[in-house]
């Protein structure tokens, strides 16, 4: 995914931080894919990025 399509984006902090630094950060664009870094690094760090669908398919594992 390019910078641009970053550019404005808000990060949302996990509710699961545990207060030392473990914790990553989450933006999308609510349709088609959602972004993922760690906090720690901000933007100065690498982003991974997943289709909505591999969202929602990791997301059920974790409720089965």
């Amino acid at each position: 995914m390019s910078d641009d399509k970053l550019t404005g984006v808000v990060w949302r902090k996990s509710s699961r931080s545990n207060g030392q630094s473990n914790c990553v950060e989450l933006a999308t664009d609510g349709r088609a894919w959602t972004a993922i870094r760690d906090s720690k690094q901000g933007g100065r760090g690498p982003v991974l990025c997943f289709s909505a669908d591999a969202v929602r398919a990791f997301v059920s594992c974790l409720d089965a």
